[in-house]
C-alpha cells in the first residue's frame, strides 16, 4: 500500500509580479522554498510544487487584499485552506533580515504556531461593494478638489480685466463661465 504523503504547512510572501513559497514539515523545519509568478499559471505550478511535498494543511498568505489576492481565491477554489498572514513587523524584520524567502518562512511558521490565523478577503460580497463605492467617491472628491483648486489659481494669475468679471464666482458657477 502506497504511503500518503505527510501534511506540510506553507508561507507565501506575496508580490506584484512573483510570490516566493515556504514548506514546512509538522515540526517547522523547512523542506523547500520556490519563487512563482504571480499568474494563474504560476498559482497552478505552486500548487503542483506543494504537493509534490506533501499534503497542504494550511496555506499562510501575505496580502489577501492586495497582491495575494489572486492566489488566495486560487487555492481556495482548490479546497486548500488559505490564512491571511500579516507582514512581520519592523522589529522582527530589522533582527531576522528582511528576504523573500525569510518572510515566507516567516509566514509559515506565523501559520504553524497559530500566530496568524486570519481569515482572507474575499473580495465579494456587500463589504466589498462598499469598499469600491468609497474608494471610488474619495476618488473623485480628490480629482474635484484638485481641479477647484486649480481654477482659483489660474484666476488669481489670470489679464486682469479677465480676473474682474470672475474672482467672485466660486466652484461649480466658476466652471461655465465664457472667458471672452
Amino acid at each position: 500500500m502506497a504511503k500518503r504523503k505527510p501534511h506540510v504547512i506553507v508561507g507565501v510572501d506575496t508580490h506584484k509580479d512573483t510570490h516566493h513559497a515556504a514548506v514546512l514539515n509538522a515540526t517547522g523545519r523547512v523542506l523547500a522554498d520556490q519563487q512563482f509568478p504571480a499568474t494563474t499559471d504560476g498559482y497552478r505550478q505552486l500548487l503542483d510544487w506543494i504537493h509534490q511535498l506533501g499534503r497542504p494543511r494550511q496555506v499562510g498568505v501575505e496580502g489577501t487584499g492586495s497582491y495575494g489576492a489572486g492566489l488566495a481565491r486560487y487555492l481556495q477554489s482548490q479546497s486548500i485552506a488559505v490564512i491571511e498572514v500579516d507582514r512581520p513587523d519592523r522589529k522582527t524584520r530589522r533582527a531576522h533580515g528582511k528576504s523573500d524567502p525569510i518572510d515566507a518562512i516567516a509566514a509559515a511558521q506565523a501559520v504553524l504556531s497559530g500566530r496568524a490565523s486570519g481569515v482572507p478577503k474575499s473580495g465579494t460580497g456587500p463589504v466589498e461593494a462598499i469598499r469600491v463605492l468609497r474608494v471610488t467617491r474619495a476618488s473623485a472628491v480628490k480629482a474635484r478638489t484638485a481641479a477647484t483648486n486649480q481654477l482659483h489659481a489660474l484666476v488669481t494669475t489670470a489679464p486682469e480685466p479677465l480676473r474682474d468679471r470672475i474672482r467672485n464666482l466660486r466652484g461649480a458657477r466658476l466652471v461655465p463661465r465664457p472667458c471672452r
